[in-house]
């Protein structure tokens, strides 16, 4: 079960990682440093060092207040576009308790993948229509609920992993919804 749990946890960590590559990181090493919750093997432990703690605390305190401002939150967007699916890379390598039973190139791959999903949809998707929509004025709203999600999910995904596993479960049961739906002719592709 542990395995489960631990893949779970990953996968929670590396999509918080999509929408603020650096608050996942920074709640792996001060939970690591701080409590039982996560062991770090290495060199993932270097998460821990006061070095990197700082660090991460300088770099998500920047994308907090970068991503605030209009304009320069598209060109945030357009850095983390990196950022956002290493980082995921990283939380994943790092926090799958079970990095040693599951090869670090599948884990990094899987991070990659899923906080790369996640910040795609967010810059690519979510975050033009809001601009569309409000001439702007609600990105900064979407921003900070982007980091509350963040940081809620990165501690729910270390502290009670199941959350993350029901939740990736309803999405996937709506996403056949909805496809089938779709095959059936419910939800027209072209409403033209």
């Amino acid at each position: 079960m542990d395995l489960v749990m631990g893949i779970f946890s990953a996968f929670g960590l590396s999509a918080s990682a999509g929408l603020n590559a650096y608050i996942p990181l920074l709640v792996i090493a001060l939970l690591a440093k701080f409590t039982p919750l996560i062991k770090l093997t290495q060199p993932w432990d270097t998460l821990t060092s006061w070095w990197i703690i700082g660090l991460l605390v300088v770099l998500a305190t920047i994308e907090f207040f970068a991503d605030k401002a209009p304009a320069v939150n598209h060109i945030n967007d357009v850095i983390q576009t990196i950022v956002r699916p290493v980082a995921g890379a990283i939380v994943f390598a790092a926090s799958a308790r079970v990095i040693t039973d599951i090869h670090p190139v599948l884990s990094i791959a899987a991070g990659l993948l899923v906080a790369g999903s996640v910040h795609v949809v967010k810059a690519v998707v979510v975050r033009p229509g809001v601009t569309a929509a409000t001439a702007g004025a609600g990105n900064v709203v979407v921003s900070v609920a982007e980091d509350a999600v963040s940081s809620v999910v990165s501690l729910v995904s270390v502290i009670v992993p199941v959350v993350i596993a029901v939740i990736v479960v309803l999405l996937l049961v709506w996403l056949i919804v909805v496809l089938y739906e779709r095959s059936q002719g419910q939800y027209p592709m072209d409403s033209s």
